[in-house]
């Protein structure tokens, strides 16, 4: 099973890394026929602006948007959970963004970067707790009819899944920890 990594900026080699230990072929993606070549993408931590614009810059936003619509899965953590979001409040918009999950985020509203933590999650489906980093995360702060709330802090979602959807506002890529990612491989096997 190839599983794409968006390799246009973020934590993209983290990723390939989880991937190959969640028992993945991963494959860095760039370009339009790489998005089809897949059978499942992530779309990694990073800069949501600068991610969202290189993907309209480069002809990948429908495409990929157009893969999803098909029923590709997708996985977003961190600013990847931003541009799948439906809707971003707060003063910081990222207008490039794909908006098929249902959910509203708001951006790094954990704080900036010396504001970075590291925590014990419970998440549905595991048998054990994942440390969970977060780093300048977004805060989903509603999420629509159909999507599930897999782990939260103080009631607020952090990683939710509809279909095959999975979004997270932390960063499992940043541990050696595959379970996430192993998740994500169950929902692409189907």
């Amino acid at each position: 099973m190839k599983v794409g990594v968006l390799a246009l900026q973020g934590d993209v080699r983290e990723h390939a890394f989880a991937l190959d230990r969640a028992g993945a072929t991963p494959v860095a993606v760039k370009t339009r026929d790489e998005v089809a070549a897949v059978d499942a993408l992530v779309l990694p931590g990073g800069e949501s602006t600068t991610i969202g614009k290189l993907l309209d810059r480069f002809g990948l936003l429908e495409r990929v948007r157009g893969r999803v619509e098909e029923g590709m899965p997708l996985f977003g953590t961190c600013a990847g959970l931003i541009l799948m979001s439906r809707e971003v409040v707060g003063p910081e918009d990222a207008p490039d963004r794909l908006g098929c999950l249902d959910v509203s985020v708001r951006r790094n509203a954990y704080g900036r970067q010396v504001a970075s933590f590291e925590t014990e999650l419970e998440i549905a489906g595991l048998d054990r707790p994942f440390r969970a980093v977060f780093i300048r995360s977004p805060e989903i702060e509603q999420v629509g009819e159909g999507v599930e709330v897999l782990a939260a802090i103080s009631g607020s979602p952090v990683l939710v899944r509809s279909g095959a959807l999975l979004g997270a506002a932390f960063h499992p890529e940043m541990t050696d920890d595959p379970r996430v990612h192993e998740l994500f491989i169950t929902m692409v096997r189907g």
